[in-house]
């Protein structure tokens, strides 16, 4: 799957625990960990989603963002 305009890959920082799955899914390195927060790269992920069914938590989604 391509990128998809006029949408974000959206962390909830509350949800997420630090696990790391979500990073070992990441097929291009655009999710990191700097403990204790994870950063995406957002400018650079491909919305493969590969991600989301990854994360135990769901602190990952896929949201509609204003151009």
């Amino acid at each position: 799957m391509g990128r998809i305009p006029g949408h974000a890959l959206i962390l909830d920082e509350i949800k997420c625990y630090g696990c790391g799955a979500c990073i070992a899914m990441c097929p291009i390195d655009v999710i990191r960990m700097s403990p204790p927060i994870v950063s995406i790269d957002e400018n650079s992920c491909t919305h493969c989603n590969l991600c989301l069914p990854a994360c135990p938590v769901h602190a990952l989604s896929i949201e509609v963002v204003p151009e």
